[in-house]
C-alpha cells in the first residue's frame, strides 16, 4: 500500500484493508474526519475540499485498481469516505441523524438500486468507482429529506 501514494488514498489510508466489510469502515472514517476538519472550514470552502477530494479519488481509485487488476476492488474506500462526509455536510449534527444516514447510506451502496447499479456495472475507472457513492450519497440524502418533511409535518 505505501509504494504508492494513490493506494494510500484509495484505501483510505488503510480502512479498505479491514479484515471483514472495509466499505464499512471507509464509511465510519468519515465521521471522524466530519467531527475534526469541517468545523475548520465555512460551509463552502469545505465542499470545496470535498470537491477536490472527489477529483483526486477518481485518479488514486483509478490508478490503484488498474494496479490491482480490479476497478474497484473491495479494499478501494475512497469512494465511500468522500462520498459519506457529503451527507454529513447535510446532515443534522445529531448522533442518531447520522447513525441513520449512515444506515441508509451503506444500504444503499450495497443493494445499489437503479440507476446507482446501472453506473457501477458499466463505468470501470476511477471516475465509476466514484460516482456510484455519489448517488448512494445523493438517495440518501434525498430519503433524509422526507423522513425529516414528513416528522415536522
Amino acid at each position: 500500500m505505501l509504494r504508492d501514494p494513490a493506494h494510500v488514498i484509495a484505501f483510505a489510508g488503510g480502512a479498505g484493508l479491514a479484515p471483514f466489510a472495509p466499505g464499512t469502515f471507509g464509511t465510519l472514517l468519515a465521521l471522524p474526519l466530519q467531527w475534526w476538519l469541517a468545523p475548520r472550514f465555512a460551509e463552502s470552502v469545505w465542499l470545496g475540499v470535498l470537491a477536490v477530494a472527489f477529483i483526486i479519488g477518481v485518479w488514486a481509485c483509478g490508478r490503484t485498481g488498474r494496479a490491482l487488476g480490479v476497478p474497484d476492488h473491495g479494499a478501494i474506500v475512497w469512494d465511500e469516505t468522500v462520498a459519506f462526509l457529503l451527507v454529513l455536510v447535510f446532515t443534522p449534527d445529531d448522533k442518531i441523524w447520522q447513525a441513520f444516514a449512515f444506515l441508509l447510506f451503506r444500504a444503499f451502496d450495497i443493494v445499489k438500486p437503479p440507476p446507482i447499479r446501472y453506473f457501477d456495472t458499466r463505468w470501470k475507472n476511477g471516475f465509476g468507482v466514484m460516482f456510484d457513492d455519489l448517488l448512494a450519497a445523493f438517495f440518501t440524502l434525498f430519503t433524509l429529506a422526507v423522513i425529516k418533511a414528513l416528522a415536522t409535518g
